[in-house]
């Protein structure tokens, strides 16, 4: 399953760079929109919220009956205040993308492939904000455990681990781009 999710996921991003430009504000349809057409041919429930509560280890998500009162939510504060995202200082892309996805994590919306999710809005993010597409090796390998943190930071609504994070994922794309 691992290896069509991966093959299903290049396909869309490929398809969404297309289908949002530097204009877009994203909505809460959108991001339910990206997960269904990333995972839309091998889940039912693609696209749609979870009914379930869900955890990783001993740190729980959002209780499943509270999801669209905080995507709505979401959308409402967050996507309107950072998409588009077209700030002109690399610093406000960054707190961007940061708050955004860890906003998105921390809701964890979907059953499955939410963290894959929120990287595939990153992505589109960073591509309105003129950068090229974010290369999230770093945080699959060396900074996993730090990736977690920074999520869990935002509990606090401290964005600064993540917005590290994002740094050094920006740099290295702009390196190999």
């Amino acid at each position: 399953m691992d290896e069509a999710e991966v093959r299903a996921l290049e396909k869309a991003v490929l398809e969404l760079v297309g289908n949002y430009d530097e204009r877009h504000c994203f909505t809460a349809a959108d991001i339910c929109k990206i997960h269904e057409s990333w995972l839309g041919a091998i889940y039912e429930w693609a696209g749609a919220y979870r009914q379930v509560n869900i955890s990783k280890g001993d740190f729980p998500f959002a209780a499943a009956a509270r999801v669209p009162a905080l995507m709505a939510e979401f959308e409402k504060t967050v996507l309107a205040r950072y998409t588009p995202c077209n700030f002109k200082d690399q610093a406000d892309v960054i707190h961007a993308l940061a708050e955004t996805h860890v906003e998105l994590i921390l809701i964890h919306p979907f059953r499955e492939g939410n963290g894959r999710t929120a990287r595939i809005v990153s992505i589109l993010m960073a591509l309105q904000a003129g950068l090229p597409l974010l290369d999230f090796s770093v945080i699959a390998e060396e900074k996993k455990p730090a990736y977690f943190s920074a999520v869990q930071a935002g509990l606090d609504r401290d964005y600064q681990p993540m917005e590290r994070l994002f740094a050094e994922i920006i740099e290295r794309s702009l390196a190999a781009s």
